[in-house]
């Protein structure tokens, strides 16, 4: 039998979230295993629960969703995060794919597939709403899919730190700096640390002091 994924739904209003529920429940490979109304209790509840994709509102109360999403990528890079919101701005959805979000959707799209967004972002692909293709460029500054904990090694790379400055800043150990390091480089298919630098700041995968 194919591995459950699991799920976990984030969204202030109740009938949203059963709404949700209800499309995912006919799915026999989603499992729902918690829900949240709040940005707080979502980053609460993805520490206990671990689950392999949340489904998450932008619009959030105490905690909006983008900064629920950095916080829970901070601890658990390998979740998969599916922002969901009813606002198509360029602004939102780039920040929303900076925070980290592996795909945008918009929840009044009337030929909204939910379980097959959330199934394709836990394959690691990334998801775009069609509405949204005038933003397609995003994908790309989202760092070839570099997750939210590689990204921050390679603002400090480009800051010009090493390996153990960088270990020192984010509490990490030198080996652990050294893989994301070479994980960044394999990804991107760039093997000398100036074009790494030029690169990533060339494509906006930094923030320039």
């Amino acid at each position: 039998m194919e591995d459950k994924i699991t799920v976990l739904l984030v969204d202030d209003h109740a009938l949203v979230r059963r709404g949700f529920r209800r499309m995912l429940d006919d799915d026999d490979v989603l499992e729902v295993i918690g829900e949240a109304s709040n940005g707080a209790e979502a980053v609460q509840l993805a520490e206990k629960l671990k689950p392999n994709v949340i489904v998450m509102d932008c619009q959030l109360p105490e905690m909006n969703g983008l900064e629920a999403t950095r916080r829970i990528l901070g601890a658990q890079p390998h979740t998969a995060i599916l922002m969901l919101s009813m606002h198509s701005e360029d602004t939102l959805v780039r920040q929303a794919l900076e925070a980290g979000a592996r795909g945008y959707v918009l929840k009044n799209a009337m030929d909204l597939d939910l379980a097959r967004a959330i199934k394709e972002v836990a394959a690691g692909k990334s998801v775009l709403d069609p509405q949204l293709e005038r933003v397609e460029s995003l994908r790309g500054e989202r760092g070839a899919g570099l997750t939210a904990r590689e990204l921050e090694v390679l603002q400090h790379i480009v800051a010009g730190k090493s390996n153990k400055e960088i270990a020192t800043d984010l509490n990490l150990s030198v080996n652990t700096v050294s893989v994301h390091r070479a994980n960044i480089m394999d990804r991107l298919g760039i093997h000398k640390t100036a074009e790494l630098v030029v690169y990533a700041i060339r494509n906006g995968l930094v923030n320039l002091p």
